[in-house]
């Protein structure tokens, strides 16, 4: 019989509830309908732009000093933002090892695939390379670009390559000391080109057809050959914005103006060309006239050495200015 028994205060509270209900749907009809009838629309929030980092030689994806850090920072900077750290190979050791002696365009492949199949990236990344990572991610979106880059920023890339290896990064003496015994037995020599990465973007100056013929990364890239890719181009017109950071003390890269797509001019390794004056401009080869006249070239000069900028700075310089919008 008690489990019969029904409290005389129920059909009280079903109608009350019932009421309840229908003056909530009432109200939220009235604001939707007064919503728009002002004109009031309702944004969808928008996802924060993905981010894709690539380190530079004798660094990793992953080290909690290094990209780890600035991964950190932009995801700090950007709640739910997106960044993806480009490891070569399948752990830190041979992601370290490949900066150093696996070949750029098998890299550039393999990356080109990688960031295709992450559905996090199907609408497209900013792209920051950090040293070599620079001039790697230009490869990318030159010769892939599938998701497209929107912002290309590199910290630090040799885009017109080094004459020199004066100073190592990374604490493994024994790759900097088998990179600088390759180099001097030849740099463009065949099997140095095919696994010596730093060879593939060496640029002398004294050597100029020796390096468009025998070279196997920077000069394609470059657009240097007789015959020009039109794709290159294209791609690389592309970008909303191409940000290139130089550092005014740099003991690693010679020379330093690299960073900003200066070099030698030809025949002698003391007197740099601006940028402006080079052919690589002048008949925009790749796109920088393009890019230039369209204000999309953005340049900065960093005091300090090589990749030595403050948390603030590459906050408001990079994160704020590009990632943010």
């Amino acid at each position: 019989l008690e489990g019969r028994h029904q409290s005389p205060n129920l059909h009280f509270h079903s109608k009350n509830e019932h009421t309840k209900m229908k003056y909530s749907i009432l109200i939220t009809f009235s604001l939707l309908f007064l919503s728009l009838s002002l004109g009031i629309r309702v944004q969808p929030k928008v996802k924060p732009h993905p981010v894709v980092l690539w380190h530079g030689m004798g660094d990793t994806c992953c080290y909690s000093f290094s990209m780890g850090r600035i991964k950190q920072m932009i995801e700090d900077a950007i709640p739910g933002v997106y960044v993806y750290s480009i490891r070569i190979g399948d752990s830190i050791e041979s992601d370290e090892y490949n900066g150093f002696f696996k070949n750029v365009n098998d890299q550039i492949a393999q990356v080109c695939d990688q960031l295709s199949k992450d559905p996090n990236l199907s609408g497209g990344f900013d792209a920051i390379g950090f040293s070599q990572g620079g001039q790697f991610l230009r490869g990318y979106v030159e010769r892939c670009n599938k998701p497209a880059v929107r912002n290309l920023i590199s910290i630090g890339g040799q885009h017109q390559g080094v004459y020199g290896f004066p100073h190592c990064p990374g604490a493994n003496y024994e790759f900097c000391e088998l990179t600088r015994n390759l180099l001097d037995y030849g740099a463009y020599v065949g099997f140095v080109q095919n696994n010596l990465v730093q060879a593939e973007y060496w640029h002398d100056p004294f050597n100029h057809q020796n390096y468009v013929n025998d070279c196997v990364f920077l000069p394609d890239i470059n657009n240097e050959g007789s015959v020009k890719n039109q794709t290159y181009k294209n791609n690389l017109i592309s970008l909303k914005n191409f940000v290139m950071t130089t550092f005014t003390q740099d003991s690693m890269v010679q020379p330093l103006e690299s960073e900003r797509f200066e070099f030698y001019a030809p025949g002698q390794d003391k007197i740099v060309l601006p940028l402006n004056q080079s052919k690589i401009y002048t008949e925009d080869w790749i796109g920088l006239k393009t890019l230039d006249k369209q204000g999309k070239l953005t340049f900065f000069s960093v005091v300090g050495d090589h990749l030595k900028f403050t948390d603030a700075w590459f906050q408001s310089n990079i994160i704020n200015r590009f990632l943010k919008k």
